[in-house]
């Protein structure tokens, strides 16, 4: 059985829950009964037709899994047969039946399987950008964005863990003792007033060191505007787009709002762009993937992580928990259970 992406559009419509052929392995795959899948907002674009990494519809959607390995590939190492298991997946993910490489494997024994999703996608990317293409220093003063969904919480402690001051942007007072509790310094409510105006004030004569910014459009502008000399401005969504209803237009649109800059700026103020995502990390350094995995967990182990389970849903409740997802209310991460 799957959830399969069969129309574009509301979430109420777009899933229908049918039987799926179980996939054959290839040799160094494994095949994973599970229990849970995880939700990310690239689900969410993918619903809306404007994720263009999804795969031809009809199709089932998904990242991440827990479950038990019940069959092997050839080549793979045969110790993982009936292991409980977290999983990276390239899609495939909101099925009974996964399969995926074993190098995208993690024992996690007995953590329960909402805890061990916070730990996966979102607490990866968070990890990928906190210390592969950033390296957070001791205080470099950072702005997350959507700072109380599953990529913001982790970014707060992993920029805390790493003595960093950290400002926090919320759209809704009901998170501000959320992120408060994490470790943010500072907390920003966009709703409230222009964020960007909040930030100058906050930081006084100080600039910006490092933006985690997922919405990309005006936000990427105006982060720029206020990230300082060595900065790096960190894009890894996009989604302002997922808001607007016109195709092309609301595109073009959007492309205007992020600006033109030349790279010789880039040299000239000693400032950086970096564009993340980790579906082509995966696809062209997995062992990378399973390194921040690895030590997402260690990180977890040693009481360094907090995972905040958003939500939990059964698997009837899957259009909920996308339309729950897409509304920006929920904080953390959000987890449907078979």
């Amino acid at each position: 059985m799957a959830h399969v992406l069969k129309r574009i559009g509301q979430a109420e419509n777009a899933f229908e829950l049918m039987e799926v052929p179980v996939p054959d392995l290839l040799d160094d795959e494994v095949l994973i009964h599970s229990e849970a899948f995880g939700l990310n907002y690239a689900d969410v674009m993918a619903r809306k037709g404007k994720y263009p990494e999804m795969p031809p519809m009809p199709c089932v959607l998904g990242y991440e899994v827990v479950g038990k390995v019940v069959k092997v590939g050839p080549k793979a190492d045969p110790k993982w047969l009936g292991m409980r298991v977290l999983a990276f997946c390239r899609f495939g993910g909101y099925a009974q039946h996964v399969k995926t490489n074993e190098y995208a494997l993690a024992p996690i024994q007995e953590i329960p399987s909402e805890v061990a999703m916070a730990l996966s996608t979102q607490a990866v990317t968070a990890y990928y950008m906190a210390h592969y293409v950033t390296n957070i220093h001791p205080g470099d003063r950072v702005l997350v964005h959507a700072a109380a969904g599953g990529v913001g919480t982790m970014l707060i402690q992993l920029a805390r863990n790493a003595g960093a001051i950290v400002y926090a942007k919320i759209g809704d007072e009901k998170k501000r003792e959320t992120v408060q509790a994490l470790g943010a310094d500072f907390i920003i409510n966009y709703k409230e007033s222009d964020y960007l105006q909040q930030l100058k004030k906050l930081l006084g004569a100080n600039r910006l060191d490092i933006s985690f910014n997922p919405a990309a459009g005006a936000s990427m502008r105006k982060d720029w505007q206020i990230l300082g000399s060595g900065g790096r401005l960190v894009l890894f969504g996009a989604s302002e787009l997922s808001s607007k209803k016109w195709g092309l237009l609301s595109k073009l649109n959007f492309a205007r709002k992020m600006g033109l800059l030349m790279p010789i700026e880039f040299m000239m103020r000693s400032k950086s762009i970096i564009g993340v995502n980790m579906l082509k990390i995966a696809d062209h350094r997995p062992e990378v993937m399973k390194e921040c995995l690895n030590q997402v967990l260690t990180l977890f182990v040693e009481n360094k992580l907090c995972p905040q389970v958003g939500g939990v849903y059964t698997s009837d409740q899957l259009p909920k928990a996308h339309a729950d997802l897409e509304g920006g209310k929920t904080i953390g991460k959000l987890t449907v259970k078979w």
